[in-house]
């Protein structure tokens, strides 16, 4: 068998391997109209309006790390992809793979967590479902999610809608959530404790869609990180992306990380952070009010949509060059959401 004839972990990394697996089997098979944009959540219209509707599954490693667990993690993810087509979460569903030999002890705190992170978030868990297989046949939890919210009128966010002179923010720094879940996977020690930032989103997303009447696009960069994200958008508009390096926000102990292990904090995972585009004249009043949110008080504008070439994302580096900013290839850290 060759290599693209079997799953591969990096298949699993949000990157270009994901992409290519999703249009060679899933988008060929289950093509419809509503599947086709592949964005995080999808919009269906019914009788009373539009819904938003999510799935994601979750097979984090270690299932507690500092800033969470699985089971918040779950509902913060779910809900975030909702946010992200302007919606207003409502509902979620949960089931569980539990492998034999699982501490009932670790499920329930699991569970607790899901709980009181779904009842910050004013969602509702309504339907579930547990399966439990043998020793060695799962590592020890893995939680499915789906969630649905409702679409308020006149609001429309997707991937594809980004313009040239649109400008491009985020909402904090980067790689918080990837540095700090290899660092409790790997027992690294390092000396600043970092902390996951997973958080719910719906807040600050409902917020900018009232104070930015130009926004085009909201997108958290979770699996493959801000710069596979960008990729994504820039590829959905057909437009490209110019960053400044030194607009964007990073932490000193995650930069650290990245250059002791040898990572790019831009391709980590966040499970916090939006990133907003916007027209130019709303840039201000979106950084405003991101900064007013507890999860953006390191928001900044990061660039600006070009009008080519389309699907090309680059980056005005500290010292003066450019850099290309592809989109992931390969898997540098599995199972970290």
């Amino acid at each position: 068998m060759g290599k693209d004839d079997t799953i591969l972990l990096d298949h699993g990394a949000g990157g270009r391997a994901s992409h290519e697996l999703l249009q060679r089997v899933f988008a060929r098979h289950l093509a419809n109209p509503v599947l086709e944009s592949l964005d995080d959540a999808a919009v269906v219209e019914v009788e009373s309006g539009r819904l938003a509707i999510s799935t994601d599954t979750f097979v984090v490693d270690p299932l507690f790390f500092p800033g969470g667990n699985i089971g918040s993690l779950a509902v913060h993810g779910t809900v975030n992809d909702l946010a992200c087509r302007g919606a207003r979460p409502r509902w979620l569903t949960a089931g569980f793979v539990l492998e034999e030999g699982l501490p009932v002890a670790v499920l329930e705190e699991v569970v607790a967590a899901m709980a009181e992170a779904a009842r910050a978030c004013g969602v509702l868990v309504v339907a579930g479902d547990t399966k439990v297989v043998g020793r060695g046949q799962a590592d020890k939890l893995f939680i499915n999610t789906a969630g649905v919210g409702v679409i308020p009128p006149g609001v429309e966010l997707g991937a594809h809608l980004a313009r040239p002179g649109d400008a491009v923010l985020v909402s904090g720094s980067m790689g918080d959530h990837g540095v700090t879940i290899l660092a409790a996977r790997e027992g690294l020690g390092l000396e600043v404790p970092l902390v996951s930032d997973s958080a719910p989103l719906h807040q600050m997303a409902q917020a900018l869609i009232q104070a930015c009447p130009g926004l085009h696009v909201l997108r958290d960069p979770t699996r493959g990180g801000l710069a596979t994200t960008l990729n994504e958008i820039a590829a959905a508009s057909g437009v490209a992306i110019e960053l400044t390096e030194a607009a964007i926000p990073v932490r000193e102990a995650v930069a650290g990380a990245c250059e002791l292990l040898g990572l790019d904090p831009l391709y980590l995972a966040n499970e916090g952070k939006l990133i907003a585009v916007v027209v130019p004249e709303a840039a201000e009043a979106a950084l405003q009010t991101m900064r007013a949110h507890p999860a953006g008080a390191e928001a900044a504008v990061i660039g600006r949509v070009e009008e080519g070439p389309a699907g090309r994302v680059w980056m005005n580096t500290a010292v003066g060059g450019r850099r290309i900013l592809d989109m992931l290839a390969g898997e540098p850290l599995p199972r970290i959401c």
